[in-house]
């Protein structure tokens, strides 16, 4: 059931993104979803238990994160202009590496996490050994933003039952 909406799903990017709906187009389309899909549907849909009705209400919560991390991501282009075009901004320029240890348990969970940070201007996820995240922060306000509620949501949305608060004790290294 699972491989049929990972399919699906994939299908309908591809239609959207290519925009080209002849014979050749489609059919190169399916092949490629079909070989997506077996080599990737167990990558999507960790947990199969879950029944469709917490799969809609994991997708409600994933658009309410995605809602919220664009929201983000416009304060930290704000924050980096400030860095940029200001001379107050300028001496706030202290960049450093921080290290975290995350609760989030799922690769999936991570891997949402790490990009999620790196797509916030001011931060960069340089590396994950384990539960430990090692992040390029531009700043001390970028560093300070990088624990917390990010990765309470992250869990929300991709590890119902681990949302409690996480994401405490970052250092700067």
């Amino acid at each position: 059931m699972y491989s049929v909406l990972v399919f699906i799903l994939l299908m309908v990017n591809w239609v959207i993104f290519s925009g080209l709906l002849d014979a050749f187009h489609l059919t190169l389309g399916i092949l490629s979803c079909l070989l997506v899909t077996r080599l990737s549907a167990d990558l999507v849909f960790e947990n199969h238990a879950m029944s469709m009705g917490q799969r809609a209400g994991q997708a409600g919560r994933l658009a309410c994160y995605l809602a919220w991390l664009l929201w983000q991501v416009v304060l930290s282009n704000m924050h980096v202009l400030k860095l940029a075009l200001t001379s107050a901004g300028a001496k706030d320029i202290q960049p450093r590496m921080v290290r975290f240890k995350t609760k989030l348990k799922t690769d999936f969970g991570k891997y949402a996490l790490a990009n999620s940070i790196t797509l916030t201007p001011g931060t960069v996820t340089v590396r994950i050994e384990g539960d430990v995240f090692t992040v390029h922060a531009i700043s001390k306000f970028a560093a300070d933003g990088l624990t917390g509620d990010m990765e309470a949501r992250v869990a929300r949305v991709f590890e119902p039952g681990n949302d409690e608060a996480l994401g405490k004790g970052a250092e700067a290294a």
